[in-house]
């Protein structure tokens, strides 16, 4: 039995070291327009991105996907690369940003001449159907008013799978985001 205890040690040990884990882990893509715009902007409006909020079952790890009417499942191996707030607070700053040429869009507080957008996502998930849903609403503050709008995004993915799935409710995202964009540019 002694001379076993080596190669099970050993054994345990590269079961330890794995580094597959089974997990995979997701992050927004940026939007290769957003990516590509100008740094150097200048600014005449300012706009401050100041939250962007997610419910419970959205704050967690787990990309969510919903298999009926009233069903939701939280994955526990396909879960996101970082919070799911702060990664559409960034692209949201990164996609207005370049849907609003002449504006210093930013996810920090510009002075006290700026407009504020606070977003409140109430769904950012894949559905049973083969369709993703954006929705929530957007509330901006501009020269002491508030301003509130609901929307609703519903896009059908292209192919199955967890990958697609994310790589819609981007593309379902951006679109919301040229959406407040156009709304904020009518306002001012």
């Amino acid at each position: 039995m002694k001379k076993w205890l080596p190669v099970i040690a050993a054994l345990a040990l590269t079961a330890c070291s794995s580094s597959d884990d089974g997990k995979t882990y997701y992050q927004l893509p940026q939007s290769s327009v957003a990516a590509m715009q100008a740094v150097s902007q200048p600014g005449r409006h300012l706009l401050w991105v100041e939250q962007v909020a997610v419910p419970d079952y959205l704050a967690g790890n787990g990309v969510v996907y919903q298999t009926s009417d009233v069903q939701y499942v939280i994955a526990t191996s396909n879960l996101w690369a970082s919070p799911l707030d702060q990664q559409l607070r960034n692209t949201l700053v990164s996609n207005l940003s370049s849907a609003l040429p002449g504006w210093v869009v930013a996810s920090q507080p510009l002075g006290s001449d700026q407009d504020t957008l606070n977003v409140n996502v109430t769904g950012f998930h894949g559905r049973y159907d083969g369709k993703v849903i954006v929705s929530g609403e957007w509330l901006l503050k501009h020269e002491g008013q508030l301003i509130k709008r609901p929307f609703h995004v519903e896009l059908k993915q292209q192919t199955d799978g967890y990958d697609a799935m994310v790589k819609t409710l981007a593309q379902a995202w951006e679109q919301e985001a040229r959406s407040i964009a156009s709304q904020i540019s009518g306002i001012n």
